[in-house]
């Protein structure tokens, strides 16, 4: 089969691009408002984009909590979703008032981050604490806006869980990160496996 976004043409009960893209990484992110509110959400929209410095980035459909609160106090936190934390996460997911404490409402605890002005969850076994570099707005081919909101952040500051490290390497089989498939549908990474460039086997 073949059709064309736009169109809207694929004769489907639904939009499969999710589930092409996949599977994409979960950011949990934790911010503040400058009215002092606390906001965490998920976005699967989400992935690291440079490592020296470490930058990542994430996007959201529509203008929500978690882009005003980064555009008006310049950080955020990233808060990786273990397996352990699924339901919390989707308890975050929720559509609910600004003043709601999305902390609370997912049963997990607040800290606050030693570098930048943001919460994170206490018990996210890995967390990433950002700079605010750029929200952008994405224009369509056309130059039309859209839905998209995307929120660059540089990484000052990681927090990684003992408890996921073996020999001074992060395991991913202890880690556990929860990704988006698609639809309703989530996967775990637990099983790596190692593969070798061919111009490193020398």
């Amino acid at each position: 089969m073949f059709y064309e976004p736009e169109k809207r043409n694929h004769g489907l009960p639904h939009d499969p691009f999710k589930a092409i893209v996949a599977p994409r990484p979960i950011g949990w992110i934790g911010s503040y408002g400058k009215d002092g509110n606390s906001n965490l959400a998920p976005y699967s929209f989400f992935n690291a984009i440079g490592s020296a410095p470490p930058f990542v980035c994430f996007s959201s459909d529509g203008y929500k909590d978690s882009v005003a609160n980064i555009d008006e106090t310049g950080a955020f936190s990233c808060n990786i979703v273990s397996f352990e934390l699924k339901d919390h996460m989707n308890k975050s997911s929720q559509s609910v008032d600004r003043s709601v404490n999305e902390f609370e409402l997912a049963g997990l605890s607040e800290e606050k981050c030693r570098l930048v002005n943001a919460p994170f969850a206490g018990e996210a076994p890995v967390v990433l604490e950002c700079v605010h570099l750029e929200t952008k707005n994405i224009k369509d081919r056309h130059g039309n806006p859209s839905v998209s909101h995307l929120v660059i952040g540089e990484v000052v500051g990681i927090y990684i869980d003992e408890s996921v490290l073996v020999d001074g390497i992060l395991d991913v089989r202890l880690l556990r990160p929860v990704a988006r498939m698609g639809y309703r549908d989530y996967a775990v990474a637990d099983q790596p496996f190692e593969m070798t460039r061919p111009d490193q086997m020398k």
